[in-house]
């Protein structure tokens, strides 16, 4: 039983030395085979990396925050514009068990300047701005003073620093930009709180959301049950974590979900025809290699070793150069408005897809292996 075992292991060498041989042997082919798995390689990477930093930039202001806890309005799935709460909230929260603090933010949606208006409370600052690339978030202890996004510059009449715009009717100075802060919709724009309700005439006993520090023995989700119990029907109460992941899950769910999930799936299919089809013409263009190698008594079996090695030298090849490709790509661009989010999963995860696919795709050859006669050497 050993000795058998190990014939066969020793047999995996010669095949996997015949399986590279042929595939340099016709360079046409095997360029046009790794053409296939790079081009779905990077396509599948550019479509999930995209939809990664669509996540990623609709999230980030929650992420951002350095709250645990959120307070929003029913059935929220999105830090949106939304039916205001009560302040009387805010206060309840306050005196909670394992609460450290709470902050109000006030995010009504801006008007024809396309920004959010974000209302933040001095001097914690719990709800932002983040992502500084000029200027200081302490300017915003300054009356009619905002800062907003690197990325919305131009909607907003290229605004620069000092730059002088009205919302609402108000007067406001420019003093700061972040950067990458561009969800679906306008894009953010802070001011402390006397401000931002100055501006949008909000009433003092209204917020959006109310952002909760806890005590550091603290159990965030045992906080979330009893403050939830605690404050009634009227609002729902999150972890930061939680309400990240509603906003992101929201998302996938909707068009965009659906969107990025087929034009990735038309990716692989396309690579999976392509090797497919190259491995399959392979197997016909050296039929009479094949049926040399069977006459000389190779096995059905160890020519699927060598189809098989074929296909993840393929794979591993293909995909290589596509995360190249892809990662060039990334770093390449620079516009807050498009991000590219790669993370190290998706690494691995693009080389498990596609040596999936390409041993898949092998199939074809491997059958019409099988039906190779040994005898065909000699017509």
């Amino acid at each position: 039983m050993r000795g058998a075992i190990k014939r066969r292991t020793l047999r995996i060498l010669p095949m996997t030395r015949l399986a590279v041989s042929m595939m340099f042997h016709d360079r046409s082919k095997l360029a046009g085979t790794l053409l296939g798995v790079v081009f779905a390689t990077v396509l599948m990477i550019q479509q999930l990396g995209v939809f990664g930093g669509l996540l990623y930039k609709n999230s980030q202001f929650v992420d951002n925050t350095v709250a645990d806890l959120w307070v929003v309005p029913p059935e929220t799935t999105a830090a949106l514009p939304g039916p205001p709460i009560s302040m009387s909230n805010l206060a309840r929260v306050r005196t909670h068990e394992g609460v450290a603090w709470a902050e109000r933010v006030k995010r009504p949606g801006g008007g024809q300047e396309a920004v959010s208006l974000v209302g933040v409370t001095l001097p914690r600052q719990a709800g932002g701005p983040f992502s500084m690339v000029a200027g200081s978030p302490e300017v915003l202890q300054d009356p009619d003073t905002v800062i907003v996004d690197e990325g919305a510059r131009e909607n907003l009449g290229n605004v620069n620093l000092g730059s002088v715009r009205e919302l609402g009717g108000r007067r406001v100075v420019v003093r700061g930009f972040t950067w990458g802060l561009l969800p679906f919709g306008p894009g953010y724009a802070f001011a402390n709180d006397t401000t931002a309700r100055g501006i949008l005439r909000i009433p003092m006993d209204q917020t959006s959301f109310v952002l909760v520090g806890l005590q550091d023995d603290a159990d965030p989700e045992a906080v979330r049950d009893t403050l939830k119990h605690a404050l009634g029907e009227g609002v729902d109460v999150y972890t930061k974590d939680q309400f990240s992941s509603i906003i992101t899950g929201d998302l996938i769910r909707a068009q965009l979900g659906i969107t990025f999930g087929t034009s990735t799936a038309f990716a692989l299919i396309v690579g999976f025809v392509i090797v497919a089809l190259s491995m399959f013409s392979a197997v016909v263009d050296n039929v009479k290699e094949f049926g040399t190698l069977k006459a000389m008594g190779t096995t059905n079996l160890d020519l699927a070793k060598l189809l098989f090695v074929q296909a993840l030298l393929y794979a591993f090849l293909g995909t290589t150069i596509g995360l190249f490709l892809a990662t060039g790509m990334a770093s390449g661009i620079r516009s807050a408005n498009l991000v590219l989010v790669l993370p190290g999963w998706l690494w691995i995860a693009a080389y498990g897809v596609m040596g999936v696919i390409c041993v898949v795709a092998s199939a074809l050859a491997i059958l019409r292996v099988r039906n190779i006669e040994p005898g065909l050497v000699f017509r």
